[in-house]
């Protein structure tokens, strides 16, 4: 629909007259507005910024009304009419994909998702005349005659056409004469819509507005303030004077003198603003980082020029180690020294978007439309009660409700999942107004329920109790129902099936078949509706398993209206929601197509899948995606994330990274789950660069980013340290919706042009891509380069029909991405299990920025495997896509010159860390190598040696602590941070590396089963998996470090006591870095003794092993010899 920015007809040589008291305002669009002091409920901004005083409005720079105007398309959604075809969408589920026809199956017992909007449109009242009324671009009633005889477009130029009468009262129409009028004077008197086909369904339905209002200078603001202007014209026009004179002083409402007010100062206000980390601590931890940079270089030049000619072996690797650990330390740490902080201003935003202006009369939210992307693929380890949850917290976001979209990716296409999320949008109708009218914080209900404290805490209204026990009732009974799905579908897919055997059996015994015969039938999976399920079968067959189904779209909460829909007090009702706003997001759940022979990677390509269904259905410019298990906390986290994309220099942020919190972690995180030191400390660390890495879930995206395009300015950073500064290159005469787009070394013009090659053979998602940058763009305001005007998202888009699903199921279609960039430049990035760090790295290489944002209340929050053999292999993925990062392209040594220097280094950190464990590793070994020998990395222990010792391990302390002042971390999440990297290191790691090897050697693939989330409820069975030993081959250089040093430390003691000359420097060196090296490894040990010491026997078994052969080795190569002194002189009897 498109929304007129111009004054209709006639109406600009009228005169405006107000009362005394109030003020008269001409809108954009022509209507009238009275800012009354009385009536005025739109706040003081509207009152300070528009004095008690009478004035008539001339033409002003942002009102230059024309004679012609456009009249607003059908204005169902105004009038809150869901259109036919939106219902029938919401009850359809639409299946189809490669070599197959896309099918629409009506589901005759789904529970129906429309709701009723109470307003209807009135019909024309010409007789034989079923036509609705006109209507203004805000769904009001627009009689053209002063009788208020109500009249369809079409009558109305019927009548125009015959003389210019009313059929009403027979009059000719307001400011027409007795002759009549032409065809130019009839439109300037109310100007007809254009024919219905000048406008395309797709501009429609993805709210493409028109921007005919001229083109916003640098110094200007779309709101534009007729106050100020006046004032600063220094002009009288019509009724009363806007200038307060030198001599007289402002008054203030009558009450007395006052200073001249700041107009439109809340507009110039920003959305955030960036808070440095104080110098007191800042500048101490760059101090320290030097001198721990320029000792630990002496040290190690000290070392190789002092070497151990008595044991050179133990020399060299030890002196190979330091040297690669110094080297990994300073790449951890360089990105570490600009840590920043920001803050939001969610008041500005509402005032920017969400309050009346002249722009936006009705105050309908300006803010741009959000997807969010929920991604599952397993129901068995993946709960369906888990996803739920997500989903409900997602329909309950503080976000305007018209422009939130929420998408579930099912990549296993199971019924569990579909039914789960029906009964989700059922009881969504009854948890979101809950959340609405009470302010509910959390906004998933197991995670509110669970909540300890008073739940009646800040609470006003009296009926919260009555409410809340109601809908926990509610909870308790969806949670039984979701819970039972498994069985529910088992039992009725096996009645169904047997009442197909038995009508095959009949109709076998009718056509006199053979009985011995046996029947074909397949054991299908049966639709509530009695239907097969198109997806996924419990008992696998062609076209039905998890490699191979058809592509699946199912509406299930159809596009709401535009405007606020109230519920009722009725005893119906589960609670009174008379001053609730009802109204629900869209719902849509997607199962792509899979194919045999086909490659689906994985995650990633379930990712592009809901790109491009959700640019065909929604086109929002901006995507949120999460994890099945990470549900929003903070109902406020998407306006945050506008907070950044909507500000001054938002147009070149690529995405919102937001940290990820963890429940369920025990009390101690014995193994480091919660990530504090990545995410409080580096990751902030990050911000002060580039921005932080892409980390897989709760992130906020523009969407024109994610489709490869470069950002709309960046800065080229030389080899020799010089930095220019790049724009977009644009066509002449181009607009910022049309501009030329680079694509790495490509110019691409207007999308319509794009090759079927970059994007696929889709032109509806062609064309969606300028809308979703123009969407995207920040406001036109002071220091906005390019801009949007005001009002331009307030237009309602059209309800979805049958066309725009069908195209939304070819683009999700197996074979689409074929001789496409989709994975390669476009989209998520394909080729590593960690996809997530490479797309972040593809949108920073082209100059793109990110920020990293830190609520005080926690945006999102999930859950992480406690159990030590889940969280190793959680750790050996990433380390394993890091080694994959390392050996291709993505590597940071081949960046461009568009990434900044720190954060190259920070990538190139995440390609070598996993490569230290081969150095860990053999650390680690070290301390007990050197007890066997009786040798020590050094000749003597030294004053130099230990002075050098010493202040490498008191810097690292003392940046520690300033990490912790600057970060909010605490030192004991430090130290186990440390603990699991050693841990970490010497297992998972070392086995990430050897796979990526064999990945880029021999070609082996890696594959990777998903994490199991916790589904278990209540706080007995919290942290029943911490306990839980599962046996892997991870486990085994761990277990062996740990049993040889104890055996070290008691060869070494035994050596030195019974020595005829002992050597206590080297025991005493020895056992300690051995202690140092069990202290590390403890909760790795704690951990196997599982609850209460029950070890499992095969950890025993290895370890007792793994001694004996390794104690064997080494007498075998340096047996001891007969006068050697080991053992005194002790002998056996």
């Amino acid at each position: 629909m498109m929304a007129s920015s111009e004054s209709v007809g006639n109406a600009r040589n009228q005169n405006i007259y107000s009362e005394e008291g109030s003020t008269t305002k001409r809108s954009p669009s022509g209507s009238l507005l009275s800012a009354s002091e009385d009536n005025n409920d739109q706040g003081s901004h509207w009152n300070s910024g528009y004095a008690n005083y009478m004035v008539h409005i001339p033409p002003t720079p942002d009102n230059q009304l024309s004679m012609q105007a456009e009249q607003t398309m059908a204005v169902d959604d105004a009038a809150g009419k869901p259109a036919a075809n939106q219902q029938s969408v919401s009850s359809t589920i639409f299946t189809g994909g490669f070599k197959n026809a896309t099918k629409g199956h009506t589901m005759e017992k789904m529970i129906e998702r429309i709701y009723s909007h109470p307003h209807t449109a009135s019909s024309c009242s010409v007789r034989g005349c079923s036509g609705e009324e006109m209507r203004d671009e805000f769904g009001r009633e627009l009689p053209p005659c002063e009788c208020d005889f109500r009249i369809c477009t079409d009558c109305y130029a019927d009548a125009l056409k015959s003389g210019g009468k009313c059929p009403g009262c027979k009059e000719i129409y307001r400011g027409l004469n007795s002759d009549g009028a032409d065809a130019g004077e009839l439109r300037q008197l109310l100007p007809l819509p254009p024919p219905p086909g000048m406008r395309a369904g797709l501009d429609r339905r993805l709210s493409v507005t028109s921007n005919k209002s001229p083109v916003l200078r640098l110094n200007q603001t779309s709101d534009f303030d007729h106050t100020r202007w006046l004032y600063q014209t220094k002009g009288t026009y019509g009724y009363g004077n806007a200038v307060w004179p030198k001599d007289e002083p402002y008054k203030d409402g009558g009450k007395g003198n006052g200073p001249r007010p700041m107009f439109a100062e809340k507009a110039r206000r920003p959305l955030s603003r960036k808070v440095n980390a104080s110098a007191a601590i800042l500048s101490p931890y760059r101090l320290l980082v030097a001198i721990r940079m320029v000792v630990l270089g002496l040290f190690l030049a000290w070392r190789v020029r002092n070497p151990n000619r008595d044991a050179m072996w133990l020399w060299g690797m030890s002196v190979v180690c330091e040297i690669w650990f110094a080297f990994s330390w300073v790449l951890d740490q360089l990105p570490k020294l600009c840590p920043v902080n920001r803050v939001t201003d969610l008041t500005v935003l509402k005032d920017k978007f969400e309050r009346p202006t002249l722009e936006n009369p009705l105050g309908r939210s300006d803010l741009p439309g959000f997807d969010v992307f929920v991604s599952t693929a397993d129901p068995e380890k993946e709960p369906p009660l888990v996803t739920a949850n997500t989903i409900l917290s997602i329909l309950a976001a503080d976000y305007p409700v018209e422009k939130l979209n929420c998408y579930l990716s099912d990549d296993g296409g199971a019924l569990m999942t579909f039914e789960a999320l029906a009964e989700a949008a059922t009881f969504a109708r009854i948890w979101v107004p809950f959340c609405r009218k009470h302010n509910i914080e959390p906004r998933n209900p197991e995670s509110y329920f669970l909540m300890k404290g008073d739940p009646t805490k800040n609470k006003v209204k009296s009926d919260f109790v009555k409410d809340r026990r109601r809908v926990k009732r509610e909870y308790d009974e969806f949670k039984v129902r979701i819970n039972g799905l498994p069985e529910a579908i088992r039992r009725r897919s096996e009645a169904y099936n047997a009442h197909e055997e038995m009508r095959a059996k009949r109709v076998q015994v009718e056509s006199g078949d053979d009985l011995g015969e046996p029947l074909k039938i397949p054991k299908a999976t049966w639709m509530a509706d009695g239907t097969h399920w198109p997806g996924t079968w419990t008992s696998s067959d062609k076209e039905h398993a998890r490699g191979d189904h058809a592509g699946i779209i199912q509406v299930m909460l159809a596009p709401t209206t535009s405007e606020p829909v109230f519920g009722s007090s009725d005893e119906d009702n589960m609670i009174d929601t008379v001053e609730v706003d009802i109204r629900l997001p869209m719902l849509v759940y997607v199962s792509r197509e899979k194919r045999p022979g086909y490659d689906h990677n994985k995650k990633a390509g379930a990712m592009n899948a809901l790109v491009r269904a959700s640019a065909i259905m929604s086109n929002g410019p901006f995507i949120l995606n999460l994890d099945c298990d990470h549900y929003i906390f903070n109902s406020l986290a998407l306006r945050e994330a506008m907070c950044f994309m909507m500000d001054r220099g938002g147009d070149r942020l690529a995405y919102v990274q937001f940290p990820q919190r963890f429940e369920g972690i025990d009390p101690n995180d014995r193994y480091a789950n919660h990530n504090t030191v990545f995410f409080d400390v580096n990751m902030r660390a990050l911000d002060g660069i580039q921005g932080p890495v892409y980390v897989g879930t709760g992130c906020v995206f523009r969407r024109i980013a994610l489709y490869g395009f470069d950002p709309p300015r960046y800065d080229s950073h030389g080899l020799c340290g010089g930095k220019r500064k790049h724009k977009k290159a644009k066509r002449k005469g181009s607009t910022e919706s049309s501009k030329v787009i680079p694509v790495g070394d490509e110019e691409v013009g207007d999308p319509e042009a794009q090759p079927p090659k970059r994007f696929g053979n889709s032109a509806t998602f062609v064309l969606s891509i300028p809308v979703a940058e123009y969407q995207g763009l920040p406001l036109a305001d002071q220091g906005v380069k390019f801009g949007r005007p005001a009002g331009a998202l307030t237009t309602p888009r059209e309800p979805l029909d049958a066309e725009t699903v069908a195209e939304a199921i070819s683009v999700i279609s197996s074979w689409y991405e074929d001789k496409t960039e989709w994975g390669q430049r476009v989209g998520w990035i394909y080729g590593s299990v960690t996809e997530d760090v490479v797309t972040g790295y593809r949108m920073h290489n082209r100059g793109w920025r990110s920020v990293y944002c830190v609520t005080q209340r926690d945006a999102f929050r999930g859950t992480a495997p406690i159990n030590l053999t889940d969280r190793l292999h959680q750790v050996l993925r990433w380390a394993t896509g890091s080694v994959e990062i390392f050996f291709s392209k993505n590597n940071a040594l081949l960046a461009s010159s568009r990434m900044k220097y720190l954060q190259r280094v920070a990538y190139l950190n995440v390609g070598i860390y996993p490569f230290t464990s081969i150095f860990l590793l053999v650390y680690c070994f070290l301390p007990a190598l050197s007890l066997f020998s009786g040798q020590f990395i050094v000749k003597t222990l030294n004053v130099t040696f230990l002075v050098y010792l010493l202040t490498i391990t008191v810097t690292l302390f003392m940046l520690a602590i300033l990490e912790v002042k600057w970060s909010g971390i605490t030192l004991d999440e430090w130290w186990r941070n440390e603990q699991f990297w050693v841990i970490g290191g010497t297992s998972a790691h070392l086995a990430a590396v050897l796979q990526g090897l064999l990945k880029v050697v021999a070609g082996v693939e890696i594959s990777f089963t998903l994490t199991s989330k916790s589904g278990g409820e209540g706080e007995q069975d919290q942290f029943a998996d911490l306990y839980i030993i599962k046996w892997t081959a991870l486990m085994i250089p761990p277990i062996t470090i740990m049993m040889i040093n104890l055996v070290a430390i008691a060869v070494g003691i035994s050596r030195t006591i019974y020595s005829e000359i002992p050597q206590w420097s080297k025991l005493i060196g020895g056992v300690f870095f051995s202690l140092w090296v069990l202290a590390h490894l403890y909760p790795f040990a704690k951990g196997l003794m599982g609850k209460r010491g029950r070890t499992p026997t095969i950890v025993f078994v290895w370890s007792g092993l793994l001694a004996i052969i390794i104690s064997l080795l080494w007498v075998s190569i340096s047996p001891p010899s007969p006068n050697s002194g080991i053992g005194g002189s002790f002998q056996f009897p």
